[in-house]
């Protein structure tokens, strides 16, 4: 690796080692150890570790929403083909850096307070699909939820269910929530 890193270059070394590691392992000397350069480096784009932490919660933040909605979005297609596509893209993830920032939330105010706006958002933007697919507001929002919570779940569980596995699962769960009632 080049000993020229830019700011961005920590920032993912950060997500990486939150990711596989925790909180408490983001830390300067083990980082830039991991990235073959000295602490000065860190130094040259970051103030201190909270600088990192906020830099690596705003970019967890557009990739893991924002850049997911938009791409969803981008893709185009009637409420039912965005969904799904949707769902695809998130369980691409194995929901380690996910359950990490979660994990943080326990710790950290601000961190708590950014995942519930996220939460709100990911979770609103799945209502608009339903109510567009012609659920009313009450089963939009129980729907978003559910889906919502069975994603999330899958990654606290473990996508992989015995004898089923994640593609099955999602095209079981997606047919259940998008299903209208006779």
């Amino acid at each position: 690796m080049s000993n020229r890193l830019d700011k961005n270059d920590w920032v993912l070394a950060g997500l990486k080692t939150l990711s596989r590691d925790g909180l408490e392992a983001v830390r300067v000397e083990p980082l830039a150890a991991k990235l073959k350069v000295t602490k000065g480096s860190f130094y040259w784009h970051f103030k201190d570790r909270k600088a990192l932490l906020t830099a690596m919660l705003s970019l967890w933040k557009r990739e893991a929403t924002h850049a997911i909605i938009d791409e969803v979005e981008r893709r185009g297609g009637d409420a039912k083909t965005r969904l799904r596509a949707l769902f695809e893209i998130v369980l691409q993830s194995n929901g380690k850096l996910e359950l990490a920032i979660r994990a943080w939330a326990t710790t950290d105010k601000t961190v708590a307070n950014t995942l519930k706006t996220i939460d709100r958002r990911r979770i609103g933007y799945t209502e608009n699909l339903f109510q567009e697919l012609g659920f009313s507001s009450l089963e939009a929002n129980a729907r978003a939820h559910l889906a919502y919570h069975s994603l999330i779940g899958q990654y606290a569980m473990g996508h992989n269910q015995p004898g089923l596995g994640p593609k099955a699962q999602f095209d079981a769960v997606f047919t259940m929530l998008t299903r209208k009632p006779k």
